[in-house]
């Protein structure tokens, strides 16, 4: 028989050791991938965990143009559309017609209808005007007519009369001398009876001249009040003339009718570009009105920021406006924080989001607005740098 193997036997001591050397090795390799399983674990805790908080304020908005939407309508949502000028996409100015109610043919005849009305009415009142102005230079002539030759009359009366009291104060003198004379025997009775009737005569005469006065003087102040009256009376049918013609009253009906004719004139309020049509021709006019407009030339982005960030944002601050229907992130400064805490109208894709918080609306002037000019309502990201 052999010999039994000798590493069995007579040497107990490297079989032990081999075994150990096994173990440590296997102690060794577990070890090594617990470490990469750590580290992988790691790695993926990072990559699942958020980026550290910025300073940036971000909040989700929407984009409007300036000045915000409007809804341009009717007086009365029961009208009914007759033409409509416009179409989605047009630019208008303030003032400019975008549309006409369906009443507008019928205002427009009313309008016509007063403006002729009030045309004849200025050409009767021009007609009467005239004929009236015509009898009151009439009767002003005649006024003069009978004015001027009895004033004529009278200041050659007052001559006459002037002359014979001049003379009679002579002959008065004369018949008082005469009488001095007589007594002294100078002259006879007949001379100083002579200077007697010279004066009885003059003053005969002087009080004919004085009735005469009276009477011319009379007659003129009867004459030119009659003169006067034909005067007062023609001025008084001008009057009743202008009056009859009532050009006030057809003023106002052309002014009614006009009213009348702009409440069937949609016009554009202000600058803008037609962003969406809700009433087309013949349609009654609803409650979203017939279409909105916005100033597309100038956007703004509307942020609704949480409550809790509002007080660290100011008017005047740089923001950034993100979307992924743009091509680039869009510049913008804050020009308005909102004074009313509401509910959030927006909501994100993150189906465990909060729609119920309280958020203040932002509103950022954009630098660039063409790029966003055709995206009224888009929602976009908006983050604010309260440190700028």
């Amino acid at each position: 028989m052999g010999q039994p193997f000798p590493f069995h036997v007579g040497r107990p001591w490297l079989i032990g050791g081999a075994i150990a050397l096994g173990l440590v090795s296997i102690g060794i390799s577990v070890s090594y991938w617990q470490q990469l399983r750590r580290s992988a674990q790691d790695e993926a805790t990072s990559a699942a965990l958020p980026s550290p908080v910025s300073d940036r304020i971000t909040a989700l908005g929407r984009l409007e143009p300036e000045g915000e939407v409007i809804a341009v309508s009717a007086p009365a949502m029961t009208e009914r559309l007759g033409q409509l000028l416009v179409q989605e996409g047009d630019r208008v100015v303030a003032g400019q017609v975008l549309a006409y109610l369906d009443t507008y043919p019928e205002r427009k005849a009313e309008r016509d209808l007063a403006a002729s009305q009030l045309q004849e009415a200025r050409l009767r009142f021009d007609a009467e005007t005239r004929l009236a102005r015509a009898e009151i230079g009439e009767a002003q002539a005649r006024r003069e007519r009978v004015n001027e030759p009895k004033l004529a009359e009278i200041q050659a009366q007052q001559a006459t009369l002037q002359r014979i009291t001049a003379e009679l104060d002579t002959a008065d003198r004369e018949y008082q001398r005469f009488r001095q004379l007589f007594s002294d025997g100078a002259v006879s009775q007949q001379d100083l009876d002579d200077r007697a009737i010279r004066v009885r005569t003059l003053q005969e005469e002087l009080r004919n001249a004085q009735a005469n006065l009276v009477r011319l003087q009379q007659e003129r102040r009867t004459e030119l009040a009659t003169a006067t009256a034909q005067v007062e009376a023609a001025q008084a049918n001008l009057g009743r003339v202008q009056t009859q013609v009532q050009l006030l009253s057809a003023e106002r009906n052309l002014e009614l009718a006009e009213a009348r004719l702009e409440r069937a004139t949609i016009r554009a309020p202000r600058n803008g570009t037609v962003l969406r049509i809700h009433t087309r021709a013949g349609e009654n006019i609803n409650d979203k009105g017939i279409l909105e407009l916005g100033n597309t030339d100038q956007m703004y982005a509307v942020a609704e920021v949480y409550e809790t960030d509002v007080p660290r944002v100011r008017v005047g601050q740089r923001a950034e406006i993100r979307s992924s229907a743009l091509a680039a992130p869009i510049a913008g400064e804050v020009t308005r924080v909102g004074l009313l805490v509401a509910k959030n109208d927006l909501t994100g894709t993150d189906p465990a989001a909060d729609t119920d918080v309280r958020v203040v609306e932002v509103r950022v002037r954009l630098a660039e607005s063409k790029p966003v000019a055709g995206l009224t309502n888009m929602q976009v990201e908006v983050a604010i740098d309260p440190r700028s």
